[in-house]
């Protein structure tokens, strides 16, 4: 981050490295493990806090941000994920890096070296400089340690807690490897978060571009929401602790009014961004507040962004990210997500009549509909970039699903979110700043927990409220009981309408549409499908993007395109007698293609990943006996290197 490089620079040129055998439990301290003499001085804490953060952002390659909801229902790629075909992903036996394994614990020990380090010096006064400076990097370092625990929830459940670094015995630290139940887990997360929101500040040296009190709540009510619906929706099953000492109606109690209470912390605060109303092109696009907040290379001046990332070219600090969404990025959105945004009078397209006007154009699909859709999704021949060089960046006026892929639009429906009116100097020269924490994420959050609590059958004034405005700054209508009167759930293609299989009410459905379109390109469909347990019923869903065969496909002709759909080699779109939308995994039939006349299948293991093999070699009783390890396997995974999970 731009304030904060020399820290970095100053981090990495002054620290003596030391190392560890404790293999197992994957601690690895990297360049924060420090000698006696450091972190001593407030300007050491920031510096070594900063080293710690490890969010999604944009970086290398590719779309960025913008791309993590690949392979979900929401945006499609050219290649498909192992995850949706039952026994292709499969249990590793290790990882080549440390750093690469889920399991990994290296950045947690760093968390804690620091915690078990600083905080009795500190209350010795043996820190110098700004106290209100030190308690802030101090709060950092619990939100730091908080957001790998996360991570490691969301990933396996159940999980070790471990608050301090442990001595290089193999019984210690074979013993502190033992799993904890995931509601466990889940409580020392908040209880980090509320001792990082007690010692933050919103004021920080470097502004929005470091944690903040604000990022804390918003971090917490996102943790309470996703524990409270992750044992809502998978009771009695195996991803749910048992026993005696657990009672679900009390955790889940417990974690929706931490949750409520965190996002009205921020809502009631932070307002969201403007929306103008107006749609455009070039630069006049970025007068649009609510767009810009996503695009512009200085987030600051957007108070609904909480927490970002600055970058500077000049300096080094640079991305792709503009260059890949002006090209396609080798992504786009569904079919099936597009259907999903209502119009503009609050019904949903399959109810709105004559207001509709249809898939046959790209464009057509825009028309009338929330304004995120229009917003977020390329228009045809839209005008990039003006201005800043001799000639006109200009998007081409058909969708580009012929190019390679690194570079195609896979469904016809391009990405638009984070598009800005800078010109990339190359691939790689892009310098918008990226969005880490938004505000709107807890009116979200809070309006879920409100209707969780009331069985999906009301929200309180406060959530109804919330809702109100999100729906205006779309230009939908505020009534949100408009939708729900017009709702048919049987005609909603969206795979939220079921949890464990069974159809949940109108209104949480809607609840979990207004998230899905909120949050689009920001990387929430899986989690959120996951805490859901909404992929049970996946079983043969195809992805599909634009209408190409009623009459799109004569555009590519009369532009001189050949369009081959034979299903060889050398086809490249999906035939007709598929469907008439493009089906991004139908071009080609060949039995490598697992995907072909198959589509997207769920694997109940699939809810959480598997353990590596070697960890229970490191933490077994008996050699040889992988069983007398002190850790056990996930869900449906065995503890066998190169094996899928049992399909059901």
């Amino acid at each position: 981050m731009k304030a904060f490089n020399k820290y970095i620079l100053l981090l990495a040129g002054g620290l003596t490295l030391l190392s560890s055998c404790n293999d197992f439990l994957d601690k690895m301290p990297q360049d924060a493990v420090t000698p006696d003499t450091y972190l001593r001085t407030a300007d050491d804490l920031a510096a070594y806090a900063l080293k710690q953060y490890n969010f999604s952002t944009h970086q290398g390659a590719g779309l960025g941000i913008w791309a993590a909801d690949n392979h979900t229902d929401n945006q499609i790629t050219s290649s498909y994920s192992s995850r949706w075909i039952p026994g292709e992903w499969k249990v590793p036996d290790h990882y080549n890096k440390d750093s690469d394994d889920p399991w990994y614990f290296g950045n947690i020990y760093n968390c804690n070296y620091f915690l078990q380090t600083v905080i009795p010096r500190f209350e010795k006064g043996g820190i110098t400089g700004d106290e209100k400076s030190v308690k802030h990097y101090i709060g950092e370092v619990y939100f730091l340690r908080a957001w790998n625990y996360f991570d490691k929830l969301q990933t396996f459940g159940d999980f070790p807690i471990i608050k301090e670094t442990l001595p290089d015995q193999s019984d210690v630290l074979v013993a502190a490897s033992k799993r904890q139940p995931r509601h466990l887990v889940a409580r020392f997360i908040l209880e980090d978060l509320d001792k990082a929101i007690d010692l933050l500040s919103d004021n920080p040296v470097g502004g929005t571009n470091r944690l903040t009190k604000n990022a804390a709540y918003l971090a917490k009510s996102r943790v309470a929401l996703y524990e409270a619906s992750w044992e809502k929706y998978h009771a009695n099953t195996a991803f749910v602790p048992k026993g005696a000492d657990y009672n679900a109606q009390t955790e889940i109690s417990f974690f929706l009014a931490q949750c409520k209470e965190a996002a009205a912390a921020v809502a009631d605060k932070v307002q969201l961004a403007v929306n103008n109303h107006t749609w455009s092109a070039g630069a006049t696009k970025m007068s649009n507040p609510y767009f810009a907040q996503f695009s512009a290379q200085d987030l600051k001046a957007y108070p609904e962004i909480l927490f970002w990332r600055d970058y500077d070219i000049d300096k080094g600090l640079k991305h792709s990210t503009g260059f890949y969404l002006r090209v396609g990025g080798n992504s786009g959105f569904s079919r099936q997500f597009v259907e999903t945004f209502l119009m503009q009078n609050g019904l949903p397209i399959y109810a709105s009549g004559s207001e509709y006007k249809g898939d046959k154009y790209v464009d057509d699909t825009r028309q009338g509909r929330d304004e995120r859709l229009q917003l977020f999704m390329m228009k045809r021949n839209e005008v990039y970039t003006e201005g800043k060089v001799n000639f006109v960046d200009t998007l081409p006026k058909l969708p580009d699903v012929l190019a390679k892929e690194e570079s195609r639009c896979v469904t016809g429906y391009q990405l638009r979110k984070g598009l800005s009116n800078e010109w990339s100097r190359g691939y790689d020269e892009s310098s918008e700043g990226s969005p880490i924490f938004r505000a709107a994420e807890a009116y979200l959050n809070y309006i879920e927990a409100s209707a969780i609590e009331n069985n999906g059958n009301s929200i309180d004034a406060k959530a109804q409220g919330y809702w109100k405005q999100l729906r205006k700054r779309a230009g939908i209508v505020e009534d949100y009981q408009v939708t729900i009167a017009a709702t048919d759930l049987s005609k909603e293609s969206d795979w939220a309408v079921y949890s464990a299989g069974v159809q949940v009410t109108p209104l949480l459905y809607n609840i979990r549409r207004e998230r899905r379109c909120e949050l689009m390109e920001e990387g929430f469909r899986m989690n959120d499908l996951k805490r859901w347990r909404a992929l049970d019923q996946v079983k043969g869903w195809m992805p599909e993007g634009f209408n190409l065969w009623d009459s799109m496909y004569k555009k590519y002709t009369d532009a001189g395109f050949l369009l081959i759909s034979n299903g060889s080699d050398k086809s490249n779109v999906s035939s007709a007698d598929r469907s008439k939308y493009l089906r991004p995994y139908e071009i080609i039939n060949k039995s490598t293609n697992l995907m072909y006349g198959k589509g997207y299948k769920w694997c109940e293991a699939h809810y959480l990943s598997p353990i590596a093999i070697k960890h229970f070699r490191n933490t077994a009783s008996s050699t040889g006996d992988l069983s007398s390890s002190t850790i056990y396997q996930n869900p449906g995974w065995p503890i066998v290197a190169d094996q899928g999970p049992t399909v059901k």
